[in-house]
């Protein structure tokens, strides 16, 4: 059994990319309130790039509490629940170890794990390391993209209750067998 660390709403921030503003939701920030989850995420979030991120099977990003840690130790900075452009910072579940079809109540809300996430140069931008990127897919901590089965409030301190996955789903990174998270 897992617990909501912290539930995080984007921050808009625009970026400059080969001469082109963007808008990112990458830099999120928590919050203190319920927030309410529809089958495209929570009620507040800004996606900026819809082509790449939210939808259906993007609807609600998921990162450990405990593999922000780690990268806190790996960069020697401080970062924070959403720093890594979650909405649900999550302690107590290994959310890069889940299984695709794996089930998470949180909240009111039903989940499943859809897919991991590959990040692009917006987090290499934020962490402010030009080859982040690659580090972040070689770490083997990408955490999980969600989609929305039934739609629901998450809150801090909300329970997360992991329910099994297909036995032949695969898991979202290499290490979930070694018991990292």
């Amino acid at each position: 059994m897992g617990e909501v660390v912290s539930v995080n709403l984007a921050e808009p921030r625009t970026l400059m990319r080969r001469g082109h503003a963007m808008t990112t939701g990458l830099w999120k920030r928590p919050v203190e309130r319920s927030v309410a989850v529809g089958r495209l995420g929570l009620e507040g979030d800004l996606v900026g790039d819809k082509r790449h991120h939210g939808g259906t099977d993007k609807a609600v990003y998921a990162y450990a509490l405990e593999d922000v840690r780690w990268w806190e130790e790996q960069l020697g900075l401080e970062l924070g629940p959403g720093f890594f452009g979650e909405n649900l910072t999550l302690s107590g579940v290994q959310v890069s170890g889940a299984r695709i079809g794996e089930k998470w109540q949180v909240g009111s809300t039903l989940l499943e794990v859809s897919e991991p996430r590959h990040p692009c140069w917006k987090l290499a931008e934020k962490v402010g390391e030009p080859r982040f990127v690659k580090r972040f897919q070689q770490a083997g901590r990408p955490g999980a993209y969600l989609r929305v089965l039934s739609e629901g409030e998450v809150r801090v301190g909300d329970a997360v209750a992991v329910k099994a996955a297909p036995p032949d789903a695969p898991a979202l990174a290499p290490f979930a067998q070694d018991g990292l998270s």
